[in-house]
């Protein structure tokens, strides 16, 4: 039986994309409460009946939450353009590895924006 989990994460970060035009709202410097959500996909063991315990998720997630709660994201390596397209794959590209069966990344800037990212 083929399954998905995901997991939710609350952080607070400031950030500026450097990149935007000039007056756009995003090129200052501002702030989000950011929800990352991480899922993983895969079959469920027969034994324990579970894909993975959350508090697997956990362990991997939570050292780049420390990292990232409230910091600038731009000065953070491989995030000083932090788009939220640039952000997701940041995570992944950490995530992929030591989470067997990551299926996707998403960063909310706000309760009505998000980026997906399934990786490569």
């Amino acid at each position: 039986m083929t399954v998905e989990l995901s997991r939710r994460y609350d952080l607070s970060a400031a950030h500026h994309l450097p990149h935007a035009p000039k007056g756009h709202k995003c090129r200052g410097l501002h702030g989000h409460s950011y929800q990352i959500e991480v899922v993983v996909r895969g079959e469920i063991d027969p034994r324990t009946g579970w894909l993975m315990d959350y508090a697997e998720i956990d362990r991997h997630v939570q050292p780049l939450l420390d990292e990232l709660d409230h910091r600038a994201l731009n000065d953070i390596p491989g995030l000083e353009n932090p788009t939220s397209e640039i952000f997701c794959g940041w995570l992944w590209k950490r995530l992929k590895d030591p989470l067997p069966g990551l299926e996707r990344v998403s960063v909310a800037e706000t309760g009505a924006t998000a980026c997906h990212y399934y990786g490569d």
